[in-house]
Protein backbone atom coordinates (compact mmCIF):
# COMPACT_ATOMS: atom_id res chain seq x y z
CA UNK A 1 0.00 0.00 0.00
CA UNK A 2 1.56 3.61 -1.13
CA UNK A 3 0.72 7.09 -0.93
CA UNK A 4 -1.09 8.61 -4.41
CA UNK A 5 2.00 10.65 -5.53
CA UNK A 6 1.49 13.19 -8.04
CA UNK A 7 3.50 16.13 -7.00
CA UNK A 8 6.93 16.47 -6.41
CA UNK A 9 6.63 16.86 -2.71
CA UNK A 10 4.45 15.08 0.26
CA UNK A 11 1.99 17.97 1.63
CA UNK A 12 0.46 18.20 -1.95
CA UNK A 13 0.24 14.84 -2.20
CA UNK A 14 -1.01 14.41 1.19
CA UNK A 15 -3.63 17.06 0.61
CA UNK A 16 -4.69 15.08 -2.85
CA UNK A 17 -5.03 11.43 -0.44
CA UNK A 18 -7.08 13.11 2.23
CA UNK A 19 -9.03 14.63 -0.15
CA UNK A 20 -9.33 10.85 -2.29
CA UNK A 21 -10.40 9.25 1.37
CA UNK A 22 -12.77 12.30 1.91
CA UNK A 23 -15.04 11.20 -1.03
CA UNK A 24 -13.50 12.81 -4.10
CA UNK A 25 -14.17 11.48 -7.54
CA UNK A 26 -10.94 10.08 -9.43
CA UNK A 27 -11.55 11.88 -12.41
CA UNK A 28 -12.07 15.47 -10.84
CA UNK A 29 -8.70 14.72 -8.39
CA UNK A 30 -6.68 14.01 -11.88
CA UNK A 31 -8.64 17.65 -13.75
CA UNK A 32 -7.27 19.69 -10.73
CA UNK A 33 -3.59 17.36 -10.36
CA UNK A 34 -3.39 18.70 -14.09
CA UNK A 35 -4.45 22.31 -13.74
CA UNK A 36 -2.01 22.88 -10.28
CA UNK A 37 1.19 20.52 -12.14
CA UNK A 38 3.09 23.26 -12.93
CA UNK A 39 2.79 25.35 -9.82
CA UNK A 40 3.84 22.21 -8.02
CA UNK A 41 7.24 24.30 -7.89
CA UNK A 42 10.50 22.90 -6.00
CA UNK A 43 9.30 22.96 -2.44
CA UNK A 44 5.40 22.78 -0.19
CA UNK A 45 5.03 26.36 0.06
CA UNK A 46 5.76 27.59 -3.53
CA UNK A 47 2.64 28.07 -5.85
CA UNK A 48 -0.03 27.17 -2.75
CA UNK A 49 -2.23 30.02 -4.56
CA UNK A 50 -2.44 28.05 -7.46
CA UNK A 51 -3.43 24.80 -6.29
CA UNK A 52 -6.19 26.68 -4.41
CA UNK A 53 -7.44 27.92 -7.97
CA UNK A 54 -7.26 24.60 -8.94
CA UNK A 55 -9.52 23.09 -6.59
CA UNK A 56 -11.46 26.46 -6.47
CA UNK A 57 -12.31 25.89 -10.45
CA UNK A 58 -13.52 22.51 -9.76
CA UNK A 59 -15.76 22.79 -6.98
CA UNK A 60 -17.33 26.24 -9.28
CA UNK A 61 -18.00 23.82 -12.06
CA UNK A 62 -19.77 21.59 -9.30
CA UNK A 63 -22.07 24.47 -7.58
CA UNK A 64 -23.28 25.60 -11.19
CA UNK A 65 -24.28 21.33 -12.02
CA UNK A 66 -25.94 21.68 -8.53
CA UNK A 67 -28.06 24.43 -8.87
CA UNK A 68 -29.08 22.37 -12.04
CA UNK A 69 -30.03 19.87 -10.21
CA UNK A 70 -31.26 21.17 -7.55
CA UNK A 71 -34.06 23.32 -10.18
CA UNK A 72 -34.78 20.16 -11.44
CA UNK A 73 -35.90 18.93 -8.31
CA UNK A 74 -32.86 16.64 -8.11
CA UNK A 75 -32.16 17.00 -4.61
CA UNK A 76 -29.94 14.41 -3.97
CA UNK A 77 -27.79 14.55 -7.06
CA UNK A 78 -27.51 17.99 -6.13
CA UNK A 79 -26.76 17.32 -2.46
CA UNK A 80 -23.81 15.46 -3.33
CA UNK A 81 -22.32 17.88 -5.83
CA UNK A 82 -21.99 20.20 -3.26
CA UNK A 83 -20.57 17.88 -0.90
CA UNK A 84 -17.73 17.98 -3.07
CA UNK A 85 -18.10 20.94 -3.87
CA UNK A 86 -17.31 21.73 -0.56
CA UNK A 87 -14.28 19.53 0.02
CA UNK A 88 -12.34 21.15 -2.69
CA UNK A 89 -12.71 24.70 -1.25
CA UNK A 90 -12.03 23.06 2.09
CA UNK A 91 -9.14 20.99 0.37
CA UNK A 92 -7.62 24.57 -1.30
CA UNK A 93 -8.11 26.77 1.64
CA UNK A 94 -6.29 24.36 4.37
CA UNK A 95 -3.10 24.75 1.70
CA UNK A 96 -3.09 28.26 2.08
CA UNK A 97 -1.11 31.30 4.33
CA UNK A 98 -2.56 32.94 7.05
CA UNK A 99 -3.93 36.37 5.59
CA UNK A 100 -3.67 34.53 1.88
CA UNK A 101 -6.64 36.73 -0.37
CA UNK A 102 -9.18 34.61 -1.11
CA UNK A 103 -9.08 32.45 1.84
CA UNK A 104 -12.19 33.72 3.94
CA UNK A 105 -13.99 34.18 1.08
CA UNK A 106 -13.42 30.47 0.24
CA UNK A 107 -13.20 29.12 3.68
CA UNK A 108 -17.51 30.73 4.10
CA UNK A 109 -17.92 29.55 0.13
CA UNK A 110 -16.92 25.94 1.30
CA UNK A 111 -19.54 26.39 4.81
CA UNK A 112 -22.32 27.29 2.87
CA UNK A 113 -22.12 24.48 0.11
CA UNK A 114 -21.88 21.97 3.05
CA UNK A 115 -24.64 23.20 4.23
CA UNK A 116 -26.56 23.25 1.79
CA UNK A 117 -25.15 19.64 0.93
CA UNK A 118 -26.84 18.78 4.28
CA UNK A 119 -30.06 19.83 3.55
CA UNK A 120 -30.94 18.88 0.16
CA UNK A 121 -28.94 15.55 0.92
CA UNK A 122 -30.70 14.73 3.94
CA UNK A 123 -27.49 13.65 5.77
CA UNK A 124 -27.42 12.45 9.12
CA UNK A 125 -25.15 15.72 10.37
CA UNK A 126 -26.99 17.70 12.51
CA UNK A 127 -25.09 20.94 12.90
CA UNK A 128 -25.17 22.49 16.71
CA UNK A 129 -23.19 25.05 18.77
CA UNK A 130 -21.28 23.97 22.34
CA UNK A 131 -21.03 26.61 24.80
CA UNK A 132 -17.35 27.37 25.94
CA UNK A 133 -15.76 29.61 28.57
CA UNK A 134 -15.30 32.23 25.65
CA UNK A 135 -17.16 31.81 22.63
CA UNK A 136 -18.82 28.72 20.71
CA UNK A 137 -17.46 25.06 19.78
CA UNK A 138 -19.16 24.34 16.63
CA UNK A 139 -19.91 20.69 15.81
CA UNK A 140 -21.94 18.27 13.52
CA UNK A 141 -24.28 15.56 15.19
CA UNK A 142 -24.75 11.79 13.58
CA UNK A 143 -26.95 10.03 15.29
CA UNK A 144 -27.19 6.39 15.58
CA UNK A 145 -30.56 5.04 14.46
CA UNK A 146 -33.69 3.03 16.96
CA UNK A 147 -35.31 4.20 20.21
CA UNK A 148 -33.24 4.77 23.07
CA UNK A 149 -30.70 6.78 24.05
CA UNK A 150 -27.06 5.95 22.43
CA UNK A 151 -23.83 5.68 23.41
CA UNK A 152 -21.98 8.50 21.44
CA UNK A 153 -17.86 9.47 20.66
CA UNK A 154 -16.72 13.14 20.85
CA UNK A 155 -14.42 13.11 17.66
CA UNK A 156 -11.73 15.69 17.11
CA UNK A 157 -9.43 17.50 14.95
CA UNK A 158 -6.03 17.33 14.09
CA UNK A 159 -3.61 20.53 13.54
CA UNK A 160 -5.04 21.61 10.23
CA UNK A 161 -8.68 19.49 10.18
CA UNK A 162 -11.57 20.39 10.42
CA UNK A 163 -15.60 18.85 11.12
CA UNK A 164 -16.58 18.18 7.74
CA UNK A 165 -13.31 16.52 7.01
CA UNK A 166 -13.84 14.27 10.30
CA UNK A 167 -17.87 13.92 9.00
CA UNK A 168 -16.20 12.67 5.76
CA UNK A 169 -13.71 10.23 7.10
CA UNK A 170 -16.56 8.12 7.46
CA UNK A 171 -16.09 6.98 11.08
CA UNK A 172 -19.16 8.81 12.31
CA UNK A 173 -21.18 6.42 9.38
CA UNK A 174 -19.03 3.80 10.78
CA UNK A 175 -19.90 3.62 14.32
CA UNK A 176 -23.80 4.77 13.28
CA UNK A 177 -23.84 1.34 11.62
CA UNK A 178 -22.55 -0.11 14.97
CA UNK A 179 -25.31 1.32 16.90
CA UNK A 180 -23.18 4.81 18.09
CA UNK A 181 -23.66 8.85 17.73
CA UNK A 182 -20.71 10.48 16.90
CA UNK A 183 -20.00 14.49 17.35
CA UNK A 184 -17.60 16.16 15.53
CA UNK A 185 -15.91 18.91 17.02
CA UNK A 186 -14.21 22.28 15.10
CA UNK A 187 -12.35 22.51 19.18
CA UNK A 188 -10.31 25.48 19.62
CA UNK A 189 -7.33 25.98 17.14
CA UNK A 190 -9.43 24.32 14.35
CA UNK A 191 -11.90 24.84 11.67
CA UNK A 192 -14.75 27.36 12.31
CA UNK A 193 -13.40 28.21 16.17
CA UNK A 194 -9.95 29.20 14.83
CA UNK A 195 -11.06 30.80 11.54
CA UNK A 196 -14.28 32.83 12.46
CA UNK A 197 -13.82 33.24 16.63
CA UNK A 198 -10.15 33.25 16.85
CA UNK A 199 -10.02 30.54 19.65
CA UNK A 200 -6.32 29.45 19.84
CA UNK A 201 -5.50 25.68 20.21
CA UNK A 202 -4.90 24.64 23.95
CA UNK A 203 -2.68 21.07 25.06
CA UNK A 204 -5.11 21.02 27.85
CA UNK A 205 -8.20 19.65 25.70
CA UNK A 206 -10.12 18.70 28.80
CA UNK A 207 -11.41 22.35 29.24
CA UNK A 208 -13.00 22.12 25.80
CA UNK A 209 -14.16 18.32 25.73
CA UNK A 210 -15.22 18.77 28.90
CA UNK A 211 -18.10 21.11 27.76
CA UNK A 212 -18.92 18.39 25.05
CA UNK A 213 -19.55 15.85 27.58
CA UNK A 214 -21.98 18.55 29.60
CA UNK A 215 -23.83 19.09 26.00
CA UNK A 216 -24.35 15.77 25.46
CA UNK A 217 -25.56 14.98 28.72
CA UNK A 218 -28.31 17.55 27.54
CA UNK A 219 -29.43 15.20 24.81
CA UNK A 220 -32.41 12.79 25.37
CA UNK A 221 -30.99 10.23 22.83
CA UNK A 222 -27.46 9.86 24.15
CA UNK A 223 -26.56 7.68 27.31
CA UNK A 224 -24.39 9.88 29.32
CA UNK A 225 -22.56 6.97 30.63
CA UNK A 226 -21.32 5.68 27.72
CA UNK A 227 -19.55 8.81 26.02
CA UNK A 228 -16.32 7.92 24.35
CA UNK A 229 -13.85 10.45 23.15
CA UNK A 230 -11.05 9.97 19.43
CA UNK A 231 -9.43 12.51 17.89
CA UNK A 232 -7.39 12.33 14.41
CA UNK A 233 -3.51 13.29 14.17
CA UNK A 234 -3.06 15.91 16.69
CA UNK A 235 -5.94 14.71 18.19
CA UNK A 236 -4.04 11.82 19.32
CA UNK A 237 -2.75 14.26 21.84
CA UNK A 238 -5.75 15.93 22.45
CA UNK A 239 -8.43 12.67 22.76
CA UNK A 240 -5.83 10.57 25.66
CA UNK A 241 -5.50 14.17 27.55
CA UNK A 242 -9.07 14.77 27.31
CA UNK A 243 -9.57 10.97 28.59
CA UNK A 244 -6.91 11.23 31.07
CA UNK A 245 -8.74 14.53 32.84
CA UNK A 246 -12.64 13.84 31.76
CA UNK A 247 -13.83 11.27 34.22
CA UNK A 248 -16.88 11.02 32.62
CA UNK A 249 -15.43 9.03 29.48
CA UNK A 250 -15.93 5.68 29.37
CA UNK A 251 -13.53 4.66 26.61
CA UNK A 252 -10.76 6.35 24.49
CA UNK A 253 -8.94 6.04 20.91
CA UNK A 254 -6.75 8.04 18.97
CA UNK A 255 -6.37 7.75 14.97
CA UNK A 256 -2.61 8.14 15.29
CA UNK A 257 -0.47 8.63 18.28
CA UNK A 258 0.61 12.40 18.88
CA UNK A 259 2.74 11.25 22.35
CA UNK A 260 4.74 14.39 22.10
CA UNK A 261 4.24 16.92 19.83
CA UNK A 262 6.26 19.24 21.69
CA UNK A 263 9.13 17.16 20.98
CA UNK A 264 8.06 16.50 17.18
CA UNK A 265 8.68 20.37 17.24
CA UNK A 266 12.49 20.49 17.73
CA UNK A 267 12.77 17.00 15.26
CA UNK A 268 10.49 19.50 12.85
CA UNK A 269 13.34 22.55 13.41
CA UNK A 270 16.18 20.16 12.46
CA UNK A 271 14.11 19.19 9.43
CA UNK A 272 13.46 15.12 10.64
CA UNK A 273 9.86 13.84 9.19
CA UNK A 274 7.77 15.73 6.86
CA UNK A 275 5.26 18.42 7.71
CA UNK A 276 1.39 18.45 7.35
CA UNK A 277 0.57 21.81 5.64
CA UNK A 278 2.81 24.66 3.87
CA UNK A 279 3.98 27.49 5.51
CA UNK A 280 4.49 25.35 8.68
CA UNK A 281 5.41 27.52 11.14
CA UNK A 282 3.19 30.41 10.51
CA UNK A 283 0.15 28.19 10.22
CA UNK A 284 1.42 26.43 13.75
CA UNK A 285 1.57 30.06 15.44
CA UNK A 286 -1.47 31.37 14.07
CA UNK A 287 -3.46 27.63 15.83
CA UNK A 288 -1.52 28.33 18.70
CA UNK A 289 -2.00 32.20 19.28
CA UNK A 290 1.77 32.80 19.36
CA UNK A 291 3.34 35.89 18.25
CA UNK A 292 7.14 34.81 17.52
CA UNK A 293 8.51 31.28 17.87
CA UNK A 294 9.38 31.40 21.61
CA UNK A 295 5.93 32.48 23.00
CA UNK A 296 4.93 28.77 20.44
CA UNK A 297 7.16 27.18 21.94
CA UNK A 298 6.03 28.51 25.45
CA UNK A 299 2.25 27.60 24.68
CA UNK A 300 3.05 24.09 23.47
CA UNK A 301 5.53 23.27 26.06
CA UNK A 302 2.43 20.89 27.58
CA UNK A 303 2.11 19.26 24.11
CA UNK A 304 3.59 16.41 26.20
CA UNK A 305 1.54 13.06 27.54
CA UNK A 306 4.45 11.46 29.27
CA UNK A 307 3.37 11.18 33.15
CA UNK A 308 -0.41 11.95 32.31
CA UNK A 309 -1.18 8.26 30.41
CA UNK A 310 -1.47 6.70 33.87
CA UNK A 311 -4.48 8.85 34.57
CA UNK A 312 -6.71 7.00 32.08
CA UNK A 313 -8.55 4.49 34.04
CA UNK A 314 -11.42 3.15 30.69
CA UNK A 315 -10.53 0.94 28.01
CA UNK A 316 -8.02 3.15 25.51
CA UNK A 317 -6.88 2.19 21.83
CA UNK A 318 -3.98 3.36 20.25
CA UNK A 319 -3.66 3.50 16.52
CA UNK A 320 -0.77 4.16 14.20
CA UNK A 321 0.39 3.57 10.70
CA UNK A 322 3.41 1.67 10.67
CA UNK A 323 5.37 3.83 7.68
CA UNK A 324 4.08 7.45 9.56
CA UNK A 325 6.33 10.04 8.02
CA UNK A 326 4.93 13.26 10.31
CA UNK A 327 4.72 11.66 13.70
CA UNK A 328 7.56 8.12 14.59
CA UNK A 329 5.67 4.93 15.73
CA UNK A 330 8.28 5.23 18.48
CA UNK A 331 5.16 7.52 20.07
CA UNK A 332 2.60 4.94 19.53
CA UNK A 333 4.56 2.39 21.67
CA UNK A 334 4.95 4.98 24.28
CA UNK A 335 1.57 5.99 24.21
CA UNK A 336 0.24 2.47 24.71
CA UNK A 337 2.91 1.81 27.54
CA UNK A 338 2.03 4.18 29.35
CA UNK A 339 -1.26 2.95 30.01
CA UNK A 340 -0.84 1.38 32.97
CA UNK A 341 -3.97 2.26 34.47
CA UNK A 342 -6.41 0.87 32.04
CA UNK A 343 -8.41 -2.08 32.46
CA UNK A 344 -7.75 -2.35 28.59
CA UNK A 345 -5.53 -1.03 26.34
CA UNK A 346 -4.47 -2.08 22.90
CA UNK A 347 -1.92 -1.24 20.62
CA UNK A 348 -2.76 -1.56 16.72
CA UNK A 349 0.26 -0.84 14.26
CA UNK A 350 -1.38 -0.29 10.28
CA UNK A 351 1.24 -2.63 8.23
CA UNK A 352 1.57 -3.12 4.36
CA UNK A 353 -1.02 -6.38 5.23
CA UNK A 354 -3.31 -4.43 5.35
CA UNK A 355 -2.59 -0.32 4.46
CA UNK A 356 -3.31 2.40 6.60
CA UNK A 357 0.86 2.70 6.83
CA UNK A 358 1.03 6.47 6.02
CA UNK A 359 -0.26 9.06 8.78
CA UNK A 360 -3.47 8.76 10.25
CA UNK A 361 -3.84 5.92 7.13
CA UNK A 362 -3.76 8.71 4.43
CA UNK A 363 -3.28 5.79 2.32
CA UNK A 364 -6.09 3.78 2.92
CA UNK A 365 -8.60 5.26 5.84
CA UNK A 366 -10.99 2.24 5.66
CA UNK A 367 -8.47 -0.26 8.15
CA UNK A 368 -8.03 2.50 10.77
CA UNK A 369 -11.77 3.37 10.27
CA UNK A 370 -13.13 0.03 10.77
CA UNK A 371 -10.86 -0.92 13.79
CA UNK A 372 -11.40 1.75 15.90
CA UNK A 373 -15.67 1.67 15.10
CA UNK A 374 -15.04 -1.84 16.12
CA UNK A 375 -13.45 -0.30 19.07
CA UNK A 376 -15.85 1.72 20.54
CA UNK A 377 -19.08 -0.90 19.79
CA UNK A 378 -17.27 -3.20 21.96
CA UNK A 379 -16.50 -0.99 25.05
CA UNK A 380 -19.30 1.13 24.69
CA UNK A 381 -22.23 -1.85 23.77
CA UNK A 382 -22.87 -0.94 20.57
CA UNK A 383 -22.94 -4.12 17.64
CA UNK A 384 -20.09 -5.76 15.62
CA UNK A 385 -22.75 -7.25 13.15
CA UNK A 386 -26.39 -7.27 12.09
Amino acid sequence: MALFEPFPNYIWNLSVAIAMESGAQVGEVMDIIAAAKDAAGSSADNGTQAFMQAWMAKANNLINLAGEDEAAGRHFSAGWKLERAALYLLNGERMQAQGTAGRMETYHRALECFNRATVLGGLNCERVEIQLEHGTMPALFTRATGAGPKPTVVYCNGLDSNKELLYWSKLPHALAQRGISTLCVDQPGTGEALRLQNLPATPHSENWASKAVDWLETQADVDAKRIGMTGISLGGHYAPRAVAYEPRFASGACWGANHNWAEVQQKRLRREGENPVPHYWAHVMWVFGATDMDDFHVKTKDMDLNGHMDRIKVPFLVTHGANDRQIGVEYAHQAYEQLTSSPRRELKIFTDREGGVEHVGADNMSFGRDYIADWFAETLGGKTAP
